[in-house]
């Protein structure tokens, strides 16, 4: 894998129907063009992303979105006017356009308009060289099915490197987010969180009026029991339960909470902002450094709080 700063050479490659990894605020994705089911195959097969597991199509504008959905109630016209560019996934009644290799075969289909300029102006030269305004991109993480998410262009490199040849990874910088999109079900009468975020209940509800369901038989990526893992064991704990003999062991917490001695610190935010945007970072330092156990104190409240706890608790899957 190569990677690259020049948009115009990731979307010639994008247009080829060629597997891309590009910068989004949430992680870094693996992208190919969703209408192509050989591109699209290529991502699971570097993936090694089981083939019913749905995908999220990213799109450059709302214009866009009625090319791949049949229908979009007005709390989820709401709730893309409110935050969209962003991190938010709609999951809306599928158009002819998506096809079931996208859609895990439900009748619903994953949208989104991601944060990063970079991305969307990729996309918008994506369909132009095609001359079609609603081209999408299928992009999961760009990492191994279960894995830690990259939030890094060397993170894909290291991740993806043996399993693709000379793809391109096109370097945004950070992931200034650092946990992946709130998935909200729009496909009812009312919203649905399927996959927790930086966008909580609270926003959703704010915005629409409308509280949040609580049941959905909507499949949406991520939310299997044990995902988003390190070699490492994850384990969590209280604050008030930090071990003070473990040697070797590597600690998440805010920087609030002291190393304790012989702890490797993997990192030491002092917002829960900041806690989301350096997780996976230091779940990758972790193997890094060939470290055995991790222990994490998540952070308390219900925004992106919740994403944290939820990522962690998937990480930790498994594990007494």
């Amino acid at each position: 894998m190569r990677i690259t700063t020049d948009p115009d050479e990731v979307a010639r490659d994008l247009a080829d129907a060629r597997v891309v990894a590009i910068p989004t605020e949430t992680v870094y994705g693996l992208a190919a063009l969703a209408g192509s089911p050989s591109a699209v195959a290529r991502v699971y097969a570097a993936k090694g992303r089981p083939a019913d597991h749905p995908l999220i199509v990213h799109l450059a504008s709302t214009a866009a979105v009625d090319a791949w959905t049949s229908s979009m109630p007005p709390y989820a016209q709401s709730l893309a006017a409110a935050f969209w560019p962003g991190p938010l996934t709609l999951v809306l009644r599928r158009s002819e356009r998506a096809k079931d290799f996208v859609t895990g075969t439900q009748d619903t289909v994953a949208v989104r308009i991601p944060g990063n300029a970079l991305t969307r102006e990729v996309i918008r030269r994506v369909g132009e060289i095609l001359g079609d305004p609603g081209v999408g991109l299928a992009a999961p993480s760009a990492n191994r099915f279960g894995k830690v998410s990259p939030t890094r262009a060397q993170d894909v490199v290291t991740e993806l490197g043996e399993f693709l040849d000379d793809e391109l990874v096109l370097d945004g910088g950070p992931c200034t987010v650092g946990v992946e999109s709130t998935i909200v079900d729009c496909s009812g009468e009312r919203p649905v969180i399927l996959r927790p975020g930086q966008i909580g209940c609270e926003d959703i509800e704010a915005c629409t009026g409308l509280t949040c369901g609580e049941r959905s038989e909507v499949r949406a990526p991520g939310t299997l029991a044990a995902h988003y893992s390190p070699t490492a064991r994850v384990h969590l704990i209280a604050a008030d339960s930090v071990p003070g003999d473990t040697a070797g062991a590597g600690l998440i917490a805010l920087a609030s909470i002291p190393t304790p001695a012989g702890m490797v610190r993997l990192t030491a935010p002092d917002t829960s902002a900041h806690y989301a945007a350096s997780l996976y970072r230091a779940l990758r330092e972790a193997d890094a450094l060939n470290l055995n156990t991790v222990f994490a104190i998540p952070p308390k409240g219900d925004g992106i709080e919740a994403a944290i706890r939820d990522r962690l608790e998937r990480a930790a899957h498994g594990t007494t």
